[in-house]
């Protein structure tokens, strides 16, 4: 009975701070499945005795990591061993002013495609560059940001070179990484404002990161988008895969004719692909040459490639072979 009211009041008390409960969280603290002690760890600590005798007990919230109850700090200087404050989210009333670009489907396959988005919680979008994949995938995930539907957007790929080896790149990690992830920011510009976007990714509501960095995560309330899936192995597409969390979408990009892994390891796309194709709430969307939307020549460039070449180029002699003979220059002696 005891254990009984004590859930209870630990559900009433989240709710008189005024946090916003899922049904999950509601159903783990009346089971007694919550996780909050583990990250969250209250001690109780006795204060001096007030005039009247008694010894009133005081809660304070110890951080993991920490060792000790710190010292009550007053309210004008914070303690200087104080946890950081968490990114805050936008307001709602800010996600509804949010000016994005109007972005209209300029093919069957692309209305298709945003249809499926907003219908079910895992997208495959397949197809040859151009098409519009993580374009429209970028749009959707603001859309449904600022209806309310996501609390962030969270974009990744992996980080894998297109046939060349960069070596080492200077700088910081975010300098390394800038390099491979300027694609997904040049989307976001072109449909937010500058200052928008910086400011949203201050605040947490979106993050551009590797695909190493998803490891051990849980996506809630987030609109994920794995970009260049065709370059993730099997492993890795199964670990982004499953961090698909209550009250997310999940979009998988990719062009699996323009992989840049080793020969002898198979892409993740094409595996996650055949094996949820067909699944409910799975949809899947094949882009063709039809849909491409860049310059006209890419349409031509992408049929050119599909096939073999017209012609088979000469054999190159060797670095060491001896010159050819040709007809003799005049002007030389």
């Amino acid at each position: 009975m005891q254990e009984a009211r004590r859930r209870i009041e630990h559900l009433l008390g989240k709710s008189r701070k005024g946090r916003e409960l899922a049904l999950a969280d509601i159903e783990s603290i009346l089971l007694g499945t919550d996780t909050a002690p583990a990250v969250e760890k209250v001690e109780r600590a006795v204060a001096p005795r007030p005039a009247s005798g008694r010894a009133v007990p005081s809660y304070r919230v110890l951080r993991p990591g920490t060792t000790s109850v710190p010292e009550r700090a007053s309210s004008s200087e914070p303690h200087e061993n104080s946890a950081p404050p968490r990114p805050h989210l936008v307001s709602t009333a800010a996600l509804s002013a949010l000016r994005v670009n109007p972005v209209a489907a300029r093919s069957e396959n692309q209305r298709r495609y945003l249809e499926l988005i907003e219908k079910n919680a895992l997208v495959f979008g397949v197809g040859p560059a151009g098409t519009g994949k993580t374009y429209l995938a970028v749009a959707a995930a603001l859309r449904a940001l600022r209806a309310g539907q996501v609390k962030r957007i969270i974009i990744t790929r992996p980080v894998v070179e297109a046939g060349e080896h960069l070596g080492f790149l200077p700088g910081d990690l975010q300098a390394k990484l800038n390099p491979y992830t300027r694609p997904i920011y040049d989307a976001f510009y072109d449909l937010l404002d500058f200052d928008d976007v910086l400011r949203f990714e201050e605040q947490g509501v979106i993050e551009v990161a590797p695909l190493a960095f998803m490891r051990g995560r849980t996506l809630a309330s987030a609109f994920a988008i794995l970009d260049e899936g065709q370059n993730t192995t099997v492993p890795q597409m199964k670990m982004f895969l499953t961090r698909l969390g209550e009250g997310s979408r999940m979009v998988v990009t990719g062009d699996p004719s323009q992989t840049d892994l080793e020969h002898h390891q198979r892409s993740g796309l094409i595996d996650a692909y055949n094996r949820l194709r067909g699944f409910q709430d799975v949809g899947v969307v094949e882009f063709g040459r039809q849909d491409i939307v860049r310059h006209p020549l890419v349409e031509q460039i992408v049929r050119a490639y599909e096939g073999p070449p017209r012609e088979t180029p000469r054999e190159v002699p060797p670095r060491d072979a001896p010159p050819r003979e040709g007809p003799r220059d005049p002007y030389r002696p």
